[in-house]
């Protein structure tokens, strides 16, 4: 069984063609009240993005619950470049046999911009290429530490990461313009559960997991967060593979 946290789709695509050719299940965490029975599955793989060089907390939260079992371990973390000790610190929680990054187009836009469509394309096609790899080293059960982990990963991972989670996962800058049509898509699509609508617009609460999914995924890319994601684009692995 593989369980998936995504926010744009990149790590749901790669829990998906995983499953497909490792015969397996994708479960999405954000969509499950309980663990499911997994003690006759014979893997256990963990796929998610790298939030600022660490797991997001809804992935440490899930992976805490989950009992020990004997079976192969495995998990991959997407990111735009590096993942830092993410890996090495989410073994602590639920230990793990293989690890894997998995370079996937960049989809944080309140830093840089979104790939260009050239560029995306060439890290999905190389990504795709990457995980029949993975898939077969996991068939094979074959323990591996395939990690690019940047420069300084004790540093980011543990206090950049820690920064991250205690300042920059605020809602407050979150708005939506005039464009908004009331379709209610980020608020049933939320994993934080934290967007509610009122007089047809949507409305943050104070929790927040900063996956952007709600600013990324809006049809109409009414939802801004600050005046620096205005003049930027916007990035769902939909555009390029389905998912």
């Amino acid at each position: 069984m593989i369980f998936y946290f995504s926010g744009t789709g990149n790590s749901r695509w790669a829990a998906q063609q995983l499953a497909a050719q490792t015969g397996d299940r994708a479960q999405d965490i954000a969509r499950l009240s309980t663990v499911p029975d997994y003690t006759a599955e014979g893997q256990i793989g963990l796929v998610f993005p790298v939030y600022a060089w660490g797991a997001p907390e809804p992935v440490l939260t899930f992976a805490e619950t989950l009992p020990t079992a004997d079976v192969f371990s495995f998990a991959v973390a997407t990111c735009g470049s590096e993942a830092g000790h993410s890996l090495k610190k989410l073994s602590r929680v639920f230990p793990l046999q293989s690890s894997y990054s998995l370079i996937m187009p960049n989809n944080y836009i309140l830093g840089a911009d979104v790939d260009d469509e050239a560029t995306a394309r060439a890290k999905i096609d190389a990504a795709e290429k990457e995980l029949a790899v993975i898939a077969q080293e996991v068939t094979a059960r074959r323990p591996v530490y395939r990690v690019t982990e940047g420069s300084m990963p004790v540093l980011k991972s543990g206090i950049v990461h820690f920064g991250f989670n205690k300042f920059a996962r605020s809602t407050k800058a979150f708005y939506a313009t005039d464009a908004c049509n009331s379709c209610g898509r980020c608020a049933q699509n939320c994993p934080a559960g934290t967007i509610r609508l009122e007089a047809g617009k949507p409305v943050w609460g104070t929790a927040c997991y900063q996956c952007l999914r709600c600013l990324h995924e809006c049809p109409q890319q009414a939802i801004q967060y600050g005046k620096g994601t205005e003049t930027k684009s916007r990035y769902t692995i939909g555009l390029y593979r389905q998912a």
